[in-house]
């Protein structure tokens, strides 16, 4: 194995650990003493912590897996001198983290935040594109997980459209779009069914 295979791999498994890093489950813990996987969904994202800890406290968690795949990505790219590859495996990484963390037993979240943060440096411009449509479809029908869905389905054509980026990352997108699918797929059963959770700005606590 050469030197730039070893840093991608040491990158990869950096940006892993990175997204494992349960920000939900802190500061749930260190805020309220509690454990927000007995709460709500038991989801570690920031819209379970947002309808159970307030919506202060959601953004906090927001911004901080947000921050995971941007600095994942970031030191990819920095370790590996902007190699594409890096950089897709990278964001790839840091998601399955926050999905599988090692530091609570590969029980994590759905990587929607995680997922913004890394495609923030690799396809800002479709993202951008994205994050418009989730705020669309969320406001129409106050369903969270429908906008994240529907975010997911249609960001990789955005990436190729929009972007025409190198390969891997589109490879990447493609990743991003079907692990963020699947990690929703309750979610999806849920709203067939007419039981999901809507969206409000009111958590339990303000």
């Amino acid at each position: 194995m050469n030197v730039p295979s070893l840093l991608t791999a040491a990158s990869t498994l950096l940006a892993y650990f990175i997204g494992g890093l349960p920000f939900g489950y802190w500061f749930v813990r260190l805020t309220l003493g509690a454990d927000i996987r007995t709460m709500g969904s038991g989801n570690i994202g920031a819209t379970n912590v947002q309808r159970n800890a307030g919506t202060k406290a959601g953004l906090i968690v927001l911004l901080l897996d947000m921050l995971k795949g941007f600095l994942a990505v970031w030191l990819a790219g920095f370790m590996n001198h902007q190699d594409t590859v890096a950089l897709a495996l990278a964001a790839c990484a840091v998601m399955l983290g926050h999905c599988y963390p090692v530091f609570l037993g590969f029980k994590g979240g759905k990587a929607v935040a995680c997922f913004i943060g890394a495609f923030a440096l690799l396809s800002p411009i479709p993202l951008l594109a994205i994050v418009a449509v989730f705020l669309l479809t969320v406001t129409l029908s106050r369903f969270v997980s429908l906008g994240s869905v529907v975010g997911a389905l249609v960001f990789p054509f955005l990436v190729w459209f929009l972007q025409h980026p190198p390969l891997p990352i589109f490879y990447a997108s493609l990743f991003a779009a079907v692990l963020v699918l699947y990690r929703h797929s309750s979610n999806i059963g849920r709203l067939l069914s007419g039981s999901e959770s809507t969206f409000s700005f009111k958590g339990k606590k303000a």
